[in-house]
């Protein structure tokens, strides 16, 4: 099964539209024209097809659990400290 085709399953199970495709994928920090991702849609044998590459894929999938669980937290952010009762500082 190639990433096209992967593409087009994912693109059918989640109901998107090309925008919101390019959506998704601007959420990974990632742009492509409406019309770039249309040559992925194509059939193969179409003059203007073009083969879906593991970078658009891996950002697809990448902006796609954005989009489903939200941003991840900064791991680098300090974490505040829940004090218990009765402890003293």
């Amino acid at each position: 099964m190639s990433n096209n085709d992967i593409m087009k399953k994912l693109r059918v199970a989640m109901k998107f539209t090309d925008d919101d495709i390019v959506k998704v994928l601007e959420l990974a920090n990632f742009r492509i024209t409406k019309t770039e991702l249309g040559a992925i849609f194509r059939a193969d044998d179409h003059p203007n097809f073009k083969p879906c590459g593991d970078q658009i894929l891996r950002n697809f999938l990448n902006g796609l659990i954005i989009y489903k669980r939200g941003p991840m937290p900064d791991k680098r952010a300090p974490k505040t400290e829940v004090k218990k009762e009765g402890e003293k500082k």
